[in-house]
Parts: C-alpha cells; sequence; structure tokens
C-alpha cells in the first residue's frame, strides 16, 4: 500500500539560534537574531498563515531571510565597486575590508590612464626610453636597422620588438640663435633698439615675457624643420630612408623603446594580493546591524518573494491533493512561482535604480541640474537698488 507524502506545515513560529542557516553568514549578529524570527512570522502570515497552510518549515524562512541580505549586500558592494574601480586598482588587498569603509574620490585612476598617453607621446609616463644610432655612410640612403650599422643601448633588433620614438638631426639649439645678437636670426631686435636711442651700446637684451621668449624658440625650431632644413626619413618596418642622400659619414641617433618593457610596466603591480578587477575587490558581506530601515524593508520584501518561490516549488511536487472519494484540492504552485519571478525582477529593478540615483556620476549631474536651475531663477529675481 502506498504511503501518503509527510508534508511539513508551519506552526506560526520559530527559535532562531546561531547555525540554522545554510552559511551562517550573519548568524552571530545580535539584531539578526532578534529580526530573523519576525521576518519568518511576518512572511507566514503574507503567505496565508493561519487561514491556510504553509507548506514550509522555519528553516525554509531562514534560509530566505540569509539569502536576501547577502543579495543586497552584494548588489550594493558591487555598485559602490563599479564607482571606485579606478582607484583602487593596483592597492593591496591585504588587511582591507571596504564595505564598512569610505572611500575618498582621488585622480589616482585618471593618472594611471594619463600616463599611458604620456607615454605614447613622448612626454612622460613609465616607459623607458633608450637611445641608439645609426653609423650613417656618405651616398648611401637606406639602411636595415637590424644590420650591423646599429648601435643600441639594450636590446637586439634580431630578437626584441621595439618602437622608434623619435629620430633627430643634428642641428643647433633654437635658444642658441635666439639669444645671439649678433647673428640677426633670432629675435633680431637691433634696429628696434636703434628707433629708441638704445642702439651703439654693445650686446643689447629687451626683457620680454617667458611665454614670449617660448613661443619664438618653437617658431624658430618649426622654421629650421619646415623651411629650411629638409631633413627627413621614411621609416617602415626595419628599413630606414634618409632623406637627403649624406654626403659624409656620421650618426644620426634616435629613442627607443622595448614592446618586452610595455608589457612588464602594464603589469606591474598585478598578480597576487592587489586589485585587479571587481573579483578580488576586498568587499564583504554588508554588516547586517548597520544596515538601515531603508535597506531592511527591501530584503524583508525581497525574502518574502524567495519564501514564495520556494512554497511555489514545493506546491508544484503535488498538483491536487484528494480530500474524500469524489473531491481534490487543486494547489497554486505554478501561480506563485509565476508571481515570486515578477517580485524579484521588480525589487532588483528597483535596488538596481536607486542604487544608480546614488552614483557619483548621478550626483554630480543632479548637482549640476540644482546649480543651473537656481541660476536661471536668481536671474529672474529684480535687484535691489539701494540709495544713499
Amino acid at each position: 500500500m502506498a504511503q501518503e507524502p509527510v508534508i511539513n506545515i508551519w506552526p506560526g513560529s520559530g527559535s532562531f539560534f546561531p547555525g540554522r542557516t545554510p552559511f551562517g553568514y550573519f548568524d552571530t549578529d545580535a539584531q539578526f537574531i532578534l529580526d530573523i524570527d519576525k521576518f519568518a512570522i511576518w512572511a507566514g502570515r503574507r503567505l496565508g498563515y493561519p487561514i491556510t497552510d504553509i507548506e514550509l518549515t522555519d528553516d525554509n524562512f531562514y534560509a530566505a531571510y540569509e539569502q536576501s541580505v547577502a543579495d543586497y549586500s552584494s548588489y550594493v558592494n558591487s555598485f559602490s565597486a563599479r564607482d571606485n574601480i579606478l582607484s583602487l586598482s593596483g592597492l593591496p588587498t591585504a588587511s582591507l575590508q571596504l564595505e564598512e569603509q569610505y572611500i575618498e574620490p582621488t585622480l589616482q585612476g585618471v593618472f594611471k590612464l594619463s600616463e599611458a598617453y604620456a607615454t605614447e607621446i613622448g612626454i612622460g609616463g613609465e616607459l623607458k626610453h633608450y637611445t641608439g644610432s645609426i653609423n650613417v655612410v656618405a651616398n648611401q640612403q637606406v639602411y636595415e636597422l637590424d644590420g650591423g650599422t646599429v648601435n643600441l643601448e639594450r636590446g637586439n633588433f634580431q630578437t626584441d620588438s621595439f618602437t622608434i620614438r623619435q629620430i633627430f638631426i643634428n642641428d643647433a639649439s633654437p635658444m642658441a640663435r635666439y639669444i645671439d645678437p649678433s647673428g640677426m636670426s633670432g629675435i633680431g631686435n637691433a634696429e628696434f633698439l636703434n628707433q629708441f636711442g638704445w642702439g651703439n651700446m654693445g650686446v643689447q637684451y629687451t626683457l620680454m615675457p617667458l611665454h614670449y621668449d617660448l613661443m619664438r624658440m618653437q617658431a624658430l625650431e618649426m622654421h629650421t624643420h619646415i623651411r629650411k632644413a629638409a631633413h627627413g626619413f621614411h621609416l617602415a618596418g626595419n628599413r630606414i630612408r634618409i632623406f637627403p642622400i649624406p654626403e659624409d659619414d656620421s650618426k644620426i641617433f634616435f629613442t627607443y623603446t622595448l614592446d618586452s618593457d610595455s608589457i612588464v610596466s602594464a603589469t606591474e603591480g598585478s598578480g597576487l594580493g592587489v586589485i585587479t578587477d571587481h573579483s578580488n575587490i576586498p568587499y564583504n558581506n554588508k554588516t547586517y546591524s548597520y544596515i538601515n530601515d531603508i535597506g531592511k524593508n527591501w530584503i524583508r520584501r525581497y525574502g518574502l518573494a524567495l519564501a514564495k518561490e520556494m512554497l511555489g516549488f514545493v506546491r508544484s511536487k503535488y498538483s491536487s491533493i484528494p480530500m474524500t472519494m469524489d473531491n481534490e484540492v487543486t494547489l497554486n504552485g505554478a501561480d506563485l512561482i509565476s508571481s515570486a519571478a515578477t517580485d524579484i525582477e521588480t525589487l532588483i529593478t528597483e535596488l538596481n535604480e536607486t542604487l544608480e540615483g546614488f552614483s557619483r556620476q548621478a550626483q554630480l549631474e543632479r548637482k549640476q541640474a540644482e546649480t543651473d536651475a537656481l541660476s536661471t531663477a536668481m536671474a529672474k529675481l529684480p535687484l535691489k537698488i539701494y540709495v544713499k
């Protein structure tokens, strides 16, 4: 004879003690111990107790509440990690517990990104620039960089990948021409001084603003490279073509970087024990006692949705229960599962929108909107007239 299934029915209350949740994340929190039994009573009544039987035990309610608090912590921490990842990348993970710490916004991450751009344009960064030279031979215009005519400070063109950053030509500094009063190729103020009666007094200088000197030197350098020198080169692969054709034996110097150094620089600070991405930012579960009533309200509603889902799974196992010879009770398992899925999706969307509204970008945009609105309102106010 087949046995009837044993169905546990919720008695209406429970008695929680540490160790009754699956993971025990919050079992030692005094406030959690007080709230979890209250949640079980509330959730049972919201599901229909005592009018209808609830095919759940107190352990089911405890598991739902623990998961709800853990999910809430995960969503909040994920948004915090997104806002702070630039500032935190590269820091050691040891002894950090960021879930309860205020992280002051810094520009450290922006500086790291800027250094990458600075490296490429040759005005900074952490990548080392090395010096090399080409032994130029008279009447030879084309040179193979992996040949014997190249001298390198470090590395080997046969085995290492490299990037040439800058090629120099032998030319006098623009400063040397700028301050040369006799050459008349720099600032050329001799006639200007004569008009003021300051000529025929030896070497003369006119005190000018510093930015003026810099602009003139830049103009002289561009004049040399564009109008006057006609020096140039064409670099493709490992071959360089020099213009014009060299007339004498000499050297052409250049700076270069090794691609292997780029990899080392890019991975510096990475590895075990440092923050590299979202997966190892040291955010643990929130301390339950520190969560405010706004968060606990979401936790209770989310926990109720999880309990409703579990109840739906239980009732779906038996679509109907026979009562008498001719009657049976149809269970609403499918309806509970569908309703719980809708509630869970709604609550997650609600929390995401709330957290998005508290993001650093949203706060700045809101502050800007407030400032613009205040400026518009102040512009329409009549100005006071003061009479003495």
